[in-house]
């Protein structure tokens, strides 16, 4: 059996961690793989991996922003985190910043987007859960402002789905969306649409 000091030190790179950080930390890569095969880690992308024993919501989130420690997790899954939609995206949506590196993840299946660097850091929050697991989002008001300035993408439909479920939710910040959508582009459309709403 593998010594628990390995397993120890693992534990201080927290449930999720890449494989850098674990040979960073003095862990071989023998005794990693070694560790996943008796089933004390599970990888969960390319060189991300969890602490078998520590479970958590959003592994797919946790495990694509490992994978983009400079991402956000955008659009239809942000929709998804924040109640603003039914539907249960079939891929993780996460976005980059223009100018940086646009990577490839087969798993779990992941769109990665391009929004301006400029604005990118606009809205960006980081979720930590009980476990200590971590992603970033698009907070609600952004991810309203991203799917309607992005309809033609993720459907005029679910845009607008989107907007009156935020509409009638409580704690909605209507003086930030409204800023939000003039920086960011899209307060045309989304001011007519509001207009039917109160109406």
């Amino acid at each position: 059996m593998m010594s628990l000091t390995v397993l120890d030190e693992l534990r201080e790179l927290g449930p999720v961690f890449r494989s850098s950080q674990a040979v960073a930390a003095g862990v071989s890569w023998r005794d990693l793989y070694a560790l996943r095969d008796a089933g004390e880690l599970i990888e969960l992308s390319r060189g991300v991996f969890q602490l078998a024993d520590v479970g958590f919501d959003r592994v797919g989130y946790v495990a694509v922003c490992a994978r983009v420690p400079d991402g956000m997790i955008c659009l239809d899954s942000a929709l998804e985190y924040w109640d603003l939609t039914d539907q249960i995206p079939a891929r993780v949506h996460v976005a980059v910043p223009s100018g940086a590196h646009r990577p490839t993840i087969d798993y779990p299946p992941t769109q990665v987007h391009v929004f301006k660097a400029e604005t990118f850091s606009l809205g960006r929050v980081e979720v930590v859960g009980e476990a200590g697991d971590r992603f970033w989002i698009s907070d609600r008001e952004r991810t309203v402002v991203d799917v309607f300035r992005l309809r033609h993408q993720v459907g005029s439909d679910v845009a607008l789905e989107a907007l009156a479920t935020y509409w009638r939710g409580g704690g909605k910040n209507m003086g930030r969306l409204t800023d939000l959508a003039q920086e960011l582009g899209g307060w045309k459309a989304m001011y007519e649409a509001i207009q039917v709403l109160q109406v």
